[in-house]
This record gives C-alpha cells, structure tokens and sequence, in this order.
C-alpha cells in the first residue's frame, strides 16, 4: 500500500476533522434503524418524507455543534445539501452501503445501495466515504469482504477520497451469540483482529467498536489495555462509534477511547436515540438541549484526550509532493 497521503485524500480528512485534529462527527445515516425508532409497531409504514424530516430535524439540531455529519445516501444526503442543512465550510460524509446484510447461509455479505457508488459521492462533493461491513475473521465469507473493500479502496484511490471503514461483529452459525457471556468474552480478540485484517488493506480510518461488551465487562484498566492493542493494531486513525449504548456508558467508552489512541468518535443514538420516543413538542427541546450537550461533552473528551489524526499520518503527510512540477504528477 502506497504510505503518501494524496491531495484529495488530505483535503478530505481536513474538512471532517476540527481544529484540534480530532474527528468529532455525528452520525445520521441511519435507516432501519430509524424507521423502528419513529414507528416501533410498524417501521415499514414510515414514508420517505417522515424519514427525509426527520434528519433535516436533527441535522439543524446538531450539525452546528459537528465537525462533520455522516449522512446516508437514500434519505438523507440530497434534502441535507439542497437545504443547506450541512454548512458549505463543513465536511460531510456518505455512506457506500446499502441498509442490511445479504445472507449467505448465515454469513453476512455487504453490497453497495442501490444505484451508487464511490464516483458519485465524490461527484456530489462528499469530504469521505463510508462503508459499514458486517465482519467475523472467522465467517466463511470474511475473504468476500475484504474483496468488497479492497474494490472500495481502489475506487476511493482513483477518486482520491478518504475512506473509512466501520466493521460490525456478529456471530457465525454454531458459534456464540452476540449478546452472550461468551461472545462478550471473544469480542476484544475479534474487534482486535479485525483491525490487523482491514486496515492494511488501504482505508484511511476506522470507525471501530469498543472493544468489550459493556454488558459484560466493567474492568476499566482491562478495557483500556483492550483499546491500546487497537490502537497498535490498527496502525491509521481510529474514532469509537456508539451502537446504541447509553449516553452514560458512550461517554466512559469515548473517554477510554481517547486516552488509549483513539482520534474522536462517530457517534449517533447515544446522542439523539430518545428523542423519537418523546411527544413531538418534547423532541426539538431534548435535542437542542439534552442532545447538544452530550455532542459538547464527548468532544470535550475528544479534544482533551484524542490523538490527533494527524500524528499517525506523520510520515504520509510529508510524503505529499508539494515540489516543483507536482502538478503534472498528481
């Protein structure tokens, strides 16, 4: 893998990081996800338009408060940009892949949405693609999607855009399950391990779990020793996505996180996840207030504690051809 940081890939991290060098960025790119939340009954019954207002309702909530906002390419990127939702100074992020999982006798295969691609989110003039991948080192299709990577990173190399990569683990079939003791327990190696497989294929960040399972683990020297092997293992920037935990145990993760090498976080529902389930005159007060701080306080933490991303990237960074004639090679 080529170590030289492009122009395009530089100018992209840039815009979605803040001026501290941490990656402090909202995730709204959610669809199932979202549907279940707005209707838990009924998810199929919640329209487009519900699902386009209501991101338009947290992005101008929340964006402000952003260094970037990581947007799904379905509901969300058009109406934000049209709207002028996401600040023209500020870095925005779309997601490649479509919502869900392929199946494939119990393994899990990711596809792109339909209809797109890297050429277009760098068309529409995306700071950084993302791609959420389901990801077992030991499934019978793990090779299959790291193929699916290795095609993104060549399409984000000629496109010359950052990439990250958010790696999901669940359990194989006869394995144990996720949400168990003794998945809890084989969690760390796994998220670990992920790292060692996915990074060196080219991605420019990854958006990484916590290592343990807060259900399980509460061992806070053990979780940071946990998050430092990640940090070794990954080698690039790595920010803590949120899964849906609690605000309270998000934060003590972030913190965590932060102090054992992490760059930020690229969090969603721990920050905004009650705000659907609140009578609608209840929902702009919780996320203008309840939401806005918890987005404040995590980027206090990313700032205080976060490794700059720029500090992993030290030698790739003067690596980038500023000499005279750059222009022809580039």
């Amino acid at each position: 893998m080529d170590r030289a940081l492009t122009l395009g890939k530089l100018r992209g991290l840039q815009e979605i990081s803040n001026a501290q060098g941490r990656f402090t960025i909202t995730a709204l790119d959610h669809r199932g996800s979202l549907a279940k939340a707005l209707n838990p009954e009924q998810p199929n019954s919640v329209s487009y338009q519900q699902m386009v207002d209501y991101k338009i309702r947290l992005l101008k909530a929340l964006a402000p408060h952003s260094s970037a906002i990581l947007i799904d390419p379905v509901f969300g990127a058009a109406p934000a940009l049209r709207g002028a939702h996401i600040a023209g100074s500020q870095g925005f992020l779309v997601s490649l892949e479509a919502t869900g999982y392929e199946d494939s006798e119990g393994d899990r295969v990711t596809t792109a949405a339909d209809g797109w691609g890297v050429d277009k989110i760098k068309r529409m003039g995306a700071s950084a693609v993302k791609i959420l991948l389901y990801y077992n080192p030991g499934s019978a299709t793990a090779s299959k999607q790291e193929d699916f990577i290795r095609h993104a990173v060549e399409q984000c190399r000629q496109h010359d855009i950052p990439l990250l990569v958010e790696p999901m683990t669940y359990h194989v079939v006869g394995g144990p399950k996720k949400g168990t003791a003794e998945f809890a327990e084989r969690k760390p190696e796994m998220v670990i391990r992920t790292a060692r497989r996915l990074c060196p294929l080219g991605i420019d960040v990854l958006k990484a779990e916590f290592p343990d399972d807060p259900d399980f683990v509460t061992d806070e020297p053990a979780m940071a020793a946990h998050c430092r092997e990640l940090t070794d293992s990954a080698g690039i920037p790595w920010v803590l996505l949120s899964a849906g935990v609690g605000y309270e145990t998000f934060k003590l993760q972030t913190t965590i996180a932060c102090e054992s090498g992490a760059s930020g976080f690229l969090a969603g529902r721990a920050i905004w996840q009650e705000a659907p389930g609140l009578p609608d005159l209840k929902q702009d007060e919780f996320l203008t207030s309840i939401a806005v701080g918890r987005l404040q306080e995590l980027t206090n933490i990313a700032n205080r504690s976060g490794q700059p991303w720029m500090s992993l990237y030290t030698e790739r960074l003067e690596a980038v051809d500023v000499d005279e004639g750059w222009q022809v090679r580039y």
